[in-house]
């Protein structure tokens, strides 16, 4: 069979990428799911701390796991018999369907404002829930619960031993996901204690049970600042793994989609870049388009040529795009990823349907922006003030100075702000220190959302400060050397 016309590409690019914006929302598909050789450890049920940054995959694995058909179909992919013994509790998630063994944020934030309670007793609390104890789950409230569950650790603790024994004897694993905890409490001095005490309980069900398992989908940010000032806390460290996209994982998901979408187009595309194996219902890419990057190249020039303009001086293409997609921590979001390719594609069909490849390098480059606003949306629904920081950034240029920064914060009133988005109803958890400046700047460096330039001799808090492209182009704010900010007509 013949390869692809451009537009047949373009057709193929702009509706296999098409749900990419909106991954976060949806269940995953069976025949789309994507299994990155770099995530493998992290479904391993005795693993307990799975590190993310924002988009990188911690619900999407989240919700995988708790699907027996998804789970299968991972324990296919990774050979890890263990995953179709596994039984999984969902411990928090952002929007608890009725019945679930835990509050929503709402309650869980008055519960924190009128009682005082023990994060080790609330988590405790649910655990009791997930096992079902009758004295818990009767309970008119959470409150009665976690007062109960203080009062009898000794059932608690029996609790524990018999599940892990129920579990051992019917040669199953019990394994508990903890997810969206940017959700916990809009004050992150109380997330950061309720993240604490979760890693307490945690580590005991680790260190106290052979089949009873916690895991926690976590941004590093998080996990970093969280305390851990209990016996045998680095423990933790070794039990962790991160959710990591290497540049061959990107494109390995590329080409995973294109392959698996239900067209003409995508048939066409396995016969011109196969054999592709047949796998639980997915089309399985050959090995060199998913992990050697000299094929991966190949197949990505087919698409969008060699270059980011008419020769080699703009750059190649192949590391071009996702190294303008990397935020300050070097990661990129496979759904900005995909977005980005999508909506080039769809430019390039709009604007350049004579270019003779089936994406054109300035529909790629035009492409950032909307990409760029894209993860400031994501940025806002889960650290909604890191977003408020950047936006009153807006008008300057980077690298700027930190006395800069400080400046256009005071003019913006962010302080301010900050304090009465903590006291509001927003999402996600604020940061740890409204007031200081200075710690806001490190803060937002943890997340990736700002980096700092390295300047010899200078103090590392008088560094100037630099924004990625990705967080960059959303706002009128310019950067000597950058991509330029041509709106989208």
């Amino acid at each position: 069979m013949t390869a692809l016309t451009t537009d047949e590409y373009r057709t193929l690019l702009t509706g296999a990428l098409e749900d990419a914006a909106d991954a976060n929302t949806t269940q995953p598909a069976p025949q789309r799911l994507f299994t990155p050789s770099s995530h493998r450890l992290a479904l391993a049920p005795d693993v307990t701390i799975v590190k993310g940054a924002r988009g990188t995959g911690k619900t999407y694995w989240a919700k995988s796991l708790a699907d027996p058909q998804l789970r299968d179909i991972a324990a296919t992919a990774y050979m890890m018999p263990r995953l179709r013994s596994v039984d999984v509790i969902t411990g928090f998630s952002r929007d608890p369907d009725e019945g679930a063994p835990y509050p929503g944020k709402r309650v869980l934030t008055r519960l924190m404002a009128t009682t005082e309670i023990e994060p080790v007793d609330f988590w405790s609390a649910v655990i009791l829930m997930a096992l079902g104890v009758p004295q818990v789950v009767g309970a008119a409230g959470w409150a009665e619960r976690i007062q109960w569950t203080h009062n009898n650790p000794e059932v608690y603790e029996q609790a524990l031993r018999t599940a892990d024994r129920a579990a051992r004897e019917s040669r199953r694993t019990v394994v508990l996901l903890f997810d969206a905890l940017d959700h916990l409490h809009p004050d992150r001095v109380q997330a950061d204690k309720l993240v604490g005490g979760l890693l307490e309980v945690a580590l005991e069900l680790r260190l106290t049970t052979s089949a009873l398992r916690a895991k926690i989908f976590i941004r590093p940010d998080m996990y970093k600042s969280a305390p851990k000032e209990f016996a045998d806390a680095s423990k933790l460290d070794a039990n962790s793994a991160d959710l990591i996209w290497y540049r061959e994982n990107l494109y390995g998901l590329l080409f995973h989609q294109l392959g698996n979408f239900d067209s003409p187009e995508a048939a066409k595309f396995r016969a011109s870049t196969g054999p592709w194996q047949s796998e639980d219902g997915r089309s399985i890419a050959p090995t060199p388009l998913l992990a050697d990057e000299t094929r991966q190249e190949e197949a990505f020039v087919q698409l969008a040529g060699p270059y980011m303009g008419t020769d080699r001086r703009k750059g190649h293409t192949y590391t071009w795009v996702p190294n303008h997609l990397q935020d300050g921590n070097r990661e990129v979001s496979p759904r900005t990823w995909l977005y980005t390719l999508r909506e080039a594609a769809a430019l390039t069909g709009a604007r350049y349907s004579t270019h003779d490849h089936p994406i054109h390098y300035d529909a790629i480059r035009e492409s950032l922006q909307a990409a760029s606003r894209i993860r400031v949306r994501e940025l806002k629904e889960d650290i909604a003030w890191a977003e408020l920081a950047v936006k009153q950034l807006e008008g300057g240029q980077v690298p700027m100075q930190p006395s800069a920064v400080r400046a256009y914060w005071e003019q913006g009133g962010l302080a301010a702000e900050l304090r009465d988005m903590a006291a509001g109803d927003e999402d996600g958890s604020g940061p740890r220190n409204a007031d200081d400046p200075y710690a806001l700047m490190d803060e937002l460096e943890d997340i990736g959302v700002l980096t700092r330039r390295t300047a010899r001799g200078v103090h590392p808090a008088d560094r100037p400060v630099d924004i990625p492209d990705v967080y960059r182009l959303a706002y009128e704010i310019g950067r000597l050397g950058g991509v330029s900010r041509k709106p989208l007509r």
